[in-house]
This record gives structure tokens, sequence and C-alpha cells, in this order.
């Protein structure tokens, strides 16, 4: 009898051990046949685990899914065009510890509606315009954006300053960039390759080749492609020569690798906005929070722990440590 049931015993680890076998051989499938979805579930995932709340509501006559939780002062982070809000996860434990965080699929983006057809940029910053203006009357807020994030904040700033009382952008902003970057719809291997060396530091390992091919395959009819078919939609909201009427104070902190949106382009920022401040973070490209989060998430605590930006500029060569410090000037600059 104890021998029958040990091999009873057997057989049902064995069965145990080939089902996992086969769940596991099934999750790398996935990952192999659609590693941006697969990566995608992963951030969303360890937003949960985190501690924060998934949540929805309907903002400009739209469903806007959104994370929440913490305590302290509100800071909302902004995702850029084709993210979602996973893009924080690895950030997330470490600003916990001091804020609040409101943490949006941006209208188009994640789960939030439209999930087809045209999306032009009017439509995105009506999202977030109804989210910001709901939630800042609990108090002023904090926005922290990359790349299209940034630049959705910067208008934020602009339009609503009674609302937002301090910014930072990464990597990104409200004027115009280099008419000469390649397409962020690739239509090969070869232009996603070219796209994503631009956006990454050179000694970043590099993207898998059937990563760049899901990248290829998802890149015309997700959030960009989307966009892009409606191109006029961003000329109305680029604030070159305006710069100058933001009041807020404004940080950016920049992955001095990133050649889609270099270091020159936050030195025509800094040198028209009134109240701003610079910080570089040495060895990484376009998208921080996924390259170094770590870095990232220091030099964030750093520029929000230290008082805001004020009076006007010099811009001056980042230093070794990559910061460009603000001086008082008269020079408008």
């Amino acid at each position: 009898m104890a021998e029958k049931r040990w091999s009873f015993a057997k057989r049902l680890l064995l069965a145990g051990v080939l089902l996992l076998l086969g769940a596991t051989g099934l999750w790398t499938y996935q990952i192999w046949k659609h590693p941006l979805a697969a990566h995608v579930k992963k951030t969303r995932r360890a937003l949960e685990a985190a501690g924060l709340e998934k949540a929805e509501a309907q903002l400009a006559g739209r469903r806007l899914v959104y994370w929440q939780g913490g305590e302290g002062p509100t800071l909302v982070l902004l995702h850029g065009a084709g993210d979602q809000a996973g893009t924080w996860f690895e950030i997330v434990p470490t600003l916990l510890r001091d804020y609040r965080l409101l943490i949006p699929d941006l209208p188009g983006h994640g789960e939030s509606e439209p999930e087809a057809g045209p999306l032009p940029m009017e439509e995105i910053l009506a999202g977030l315009e109804a989210l910001v203006d709901e939630r800042s009357q609990e108090g002023r807020l904090i926005l922290v954006g990359n790349s299209m994030g940034a630049w959705l904040a910067t208008l934020e700033a602009y339009r609503h300053p009674e609302s937002v009382s301090r910014v930072v952008l990464v990597n990104g902003g409200a004027v115009s960039g280099d008419p000469n970057n390649p397409s962020l719809v690739p239509v090969d291997r070869e232009a996603a390759r070219q796209l994503m060396d631009m956006l990454r530091d050179p000694a970043s390992p590099k993207i898998p080749g059937f990563v760049l091919d899901d990248i290829v395959r998802r890149s015309a009819s997700g959030p960009i492609g989307r966009m892009l078919q409606d191109p006029e939609s961003f000329m109305g909201l680029l604030l070159d020569g305006r710069l100058g009427e933001i009041s807020t104070p404004v940080d950016m902190v920049w992955g001095e690798s990133d050649r889609l949106m270099s270091l020159s382009y936050a030195e025509r920022m800094l040198a028209e906005l009134p109240r701003a401040r610079l910080t570089g973070v040495p060895a990484c490209g376009h998208i921080p929070q996924s390259e170094c989060p770590e870095r990232l998430a220091e030099a964030l605590l750093a520029v929000l722990e230290s008082d805001p930006p004020a009076g006007e500029v010099l811009v001056e060569p980042a230093s070794e440590t990559g910061l460009i410090e603000e001086e008082a000037s008269d020079d408008p600059r």
C-alpha cells in the first residue's frame, strides 16, 4: 500500500512539474512573440505590488485609467508617447516614501480611451487638463513628465499655473525639435534599431531583434501612429517664443545621452524660461525611468527636495556632476 501511495505521489509530482514547464514555456513563447505586451503586463503588476490602486474616471467624455497611492504632496507622473503608466514602476517605491502618486494612462494609451482611430494631441491634453482640474481642488500639483509627458506638463504650467506648483521635465518640452530626427514609426528592423540607438546610451544593452520587430509591428497602429494621423494638431501646441510667459518654476532632469532631444534642446528652453534649472543624468538616454531608474530617482528627489528655481539663469556647460547651476542674472538670455 505504501508503495502504491509513493507511486501515485511521484506521478502527481511529475504532473505538477510538467504543468509548470508547460506554463513556463507558454509564458516564454508570449515574451518572444509579443515582448512589448509582456513587458506592459509586468510593469502594471509592479505598480500594484508597490501598493498603488488602479482606478478609472470619466473625464473629458472618455474613460481615463490611473494609478494612485501614498501620502504627501501629490506628484503626477506623465509618460511619453506610445508608453503607459507602468513605465514608472521602478522609481515608484522610492517616490512613495514622500509623495502621493497619481499616474495616468494618458488618453489613447494603456487602458484609457479612445482605443482606436486618430488621436489628436488636443484630445490627450484635454484628458490631462480634466484630471489636473479635478485633483488640484485638493491643492496644487507637482507634474513630472517624460518626453510627450514633459510637453503636456509644460502646457499645463502655461495654461493653468493656478493648478501647478512646479514642473519637472524629463527629456521633453513644448518647443520644436530637430526636423531631421528619424521617424517615430519605423518601417523595418534596421530603422527601429537606429531609432532605439538614438534614444539610449551607447553603453546600454542593445535591444534584441525580436523586440525591434515587435516595435515595427505595433508602431503604425499604436498611439504614436494614431497621433501622426493628425500632425497639424501638434503645431498649435508648441510654445516656441512663449516660454518666457511661464511663471511656474521648472526643473529639467535630462538623460545626457539622448540624441533625439539632446542637451542643446534643454538649453534652448533654459535660456527662455524665467524660473528654470537643468540637471543632467550621465549615461542615460531619452527614457531614464526605464534605462537608469536609480539615477533618475536620485536626481528627481534632489531637485524636489531643494527650493524651486527662481529668477533668471545663465546657460553654462554641464559640470562633471551633470548639473547646470541656477544663478541670478540681469542677462535676459
